[in-house]
């Protein structure tokens, strides 16, 4: 299915972009508006949709920027939910207390409502929203019960006119979330070979197996990816640092990039930039290190200019 058509939308390259920068965490410190528009700037050759994954501060910036500075970004918005159940299968906590959880619960009820509101503010920018990210399965530290998530879904269709999705790891949609694909407008996978020890040589066919494993089970939605990238760094945890680098960073992207664009599948890469605020305090920390630029702004190998032009 081609899903830029089945979108209404025209092709082209999508980034999912967070633009903390060193010293600057979610809910403490923000990018400026100089920063973001930096960072766009340094977007605007190669891409034109960008995801993001929350409704605060720093989406609200970027949104500011790409209308007052006339770019031309079409953005995907999301609302992260949080924990409203224990999960005790996640591996790095999903455990709170009760009061935490109801917390929770008043907590998305507000974020699905701003989520709403800057899609009616910017309709011009916005072209779909996300009721969630990565909530529904097996070993999120943010689990919310997939009724909910279909709730969410059917508040956002009855107050915006965006199509709706929900991003999730390609796993649940086999069987868990049928009952949610029914209500969205299209389905969101996200597949990560080198997260299960793929090889880089393994690693375009896994992703196929990933897509079509929830293409095929739902040949009346349009399927897009919302995640796929390669680290380029890690300390072990989770991932063989054997198995990331630059050049394979590179390799994944540019196979990833004539696959989707020969099947005329919208794709977000993970990431625009490395955000040392992820993960461990550890440095080769696997999290902080999955943009296609560093986090001082200088190209990593997929995005040099001379090597691109090879």
């Amino acid at each position: 299915m081609d899903t830029f058509k089945a979108l209404g939308i025209s092709p082209g390259r999508a980034i999912c972009y967070s633009g903390f920068r060193e010293e600057q965490v979610p809910g403490e410190s923000y990018p400026s508006y100089e920063q973001v528009k930096e960072d766009l700037l340094i977007l605007q050759p190669d891409f034109k949709y960008l995801r993001m994954y929350d409704s605060g501060r720093h989406t609200q910036t970027t949104l500011e920027v790409i209308r007052n500075e006339n770019f031309d970004f079409k953005l995907m918005l999301g609302a992260f939910i949080v924990a409203e159940m224990n999960n005790f299968n996640c591996p790095w906590g999903g455990v709170y207390s009760e009061e935490k959880l109801e917390e929770n619960i008043t907590l998305n009820r507000e974020k699905i409502q701003k989520l709403i509101e800057l899609a009616n503010a910017y309709p011009d920018i916005i072209f779909s929203l996300s009721v969630g990210n990565e909530a529904c399965v097996g070993w999120t530290d943010h689990y919310v019960h997939e009724n909910k998530v279909l709730e969410y879904a059917k508040l956002v269709k009855a107050g915006a006119k965006q199509p709706v999705t929900f991003c999730e790891n390609y796993e649940p949609w086999q069987c868990k979330l049928e009952n949610l694909a029914r209500e969205l407008d299209f389905i969101s996978v996200h597949t990560y070979p080198v997260w299960e020890y793929k090889h880089i040589d393994e690693a375009l066919d896994y992703t196929k197996q990933n897509y079509y494993s929830v293409a095929e089970k739902y040949p009346d939605k349009p399927v897009i990816i919302t995640e796929a990238g390669w680290a380029t760094n890690s300390n072990g945890r989770g991932i063989n640092p054997e198995n990331v680098n630059e050049l394979y960073q590179k390799i994944y992207y540019e196979k990833l990039m004539a696959w989707v664009e020969k099947e005329k599948i919208l794709t977000f890469f993970f990431e625009a930039f490395d955000e040392p605020w992820k993960g461990s305090p550890e440095p080769l920390e696997p999290e902080k290190h999955w943009g296609i630029y560093k986090v001082d702004r200088t190209p990593k190998l997929v995005m040099r200019p001379y090597e691109k032009a090879v």
